[in-house]
């Protein structure tokens, strides 16, 4: 019968904690979806096309300018942080410039772990209390024989929620990271062709 309880106790847990990682995951996604958000919208596409068009002409004074007006984001922050050092020709600006990208890249994937592990053990953890409840509905047909059929069944119908809550939050959790790692990567792309753009410009500065 003690074994019983902590099956019970068990079957619980497993249900509190799936409730927890869905009420986490939603609180990260909705997050995640405002930072990157300010990061990936038409204007600041926009932005990043007219920054580039400046810099190719090597109009640092409007460059500054227009990254001032921009607001604060991964580009506005790179690209002013870039424009210091274009400022003043300090050496090893590419190394400056790689270092920044990566602190940025590692700003943006903030918390996309959770949204990782959650993806990849939800259905697992539902999972188990599955088990949990098929042992349970063996140990009730064990003790009630055919005359607790209907009670078996009803608690094997039980289990099995915990697998279908496991997958309900697994299934978005996965689809979302997916769309975040995603724009995440394209934001870098981005800021790496910024890069490439603000060195070419002093190369060209120093040729003169």
């Amino acid at each position: 019968m003690s074994e019983l309880i902590l099956v019970d106790y068990g079957e619980t847990f497993i249900f509190a904690m799936l409730f927890l990682a869905s009420i986490l995951a939603l609180s990260v996604i909705i997050e995640r979806a405002v930072i990157l958000r300010r990061n990936s919208n038409k204007r600041i596409t926009n932005f990043a096309e007219e920054l580039i068009r400046l810099i190719r002409k090597r109009d640092i004074k409007a460059a500054l300018n227009l990254v001032k007006e921009s607001g604060n984001n991964a580009y506005t922050r790179f690209a002013l942080f870039s424009i210091d050092h274009l400022k003043e020709e300090e050496q090893g600006l590419a190394d400056l410039m790689t270092g920044k990208i990566i602190e940025e890249k590692i700003s943006l994937e903030k918390r996309l772990t959770i949204l990782n592990t959650l993806g990849n053990n939800a259905p697992f953890i539902g999972l188990l209390g599955t088990v949990l409840g098929v042992i349970k509905a063996f140990y009730g047909l064990g003790t009630l024989g055919s005359t607790g059929a209907e009670v078996v069944m009803r608690s094997i119908s039980k289990a099995l929620y915990a697998t279908a809550f496991g997958l309900f939050i697994a299934i978005p959790v996965v689809m979302a990271n997916n769309y975040f790692s995603k724009k995440v990567k394209i934001i870098i792309q981005h800021l790496e062709i910024l890069s490439k753009e603000i060195s070419a410009s002093l190369s060209s500065k120093k040729k003169k």
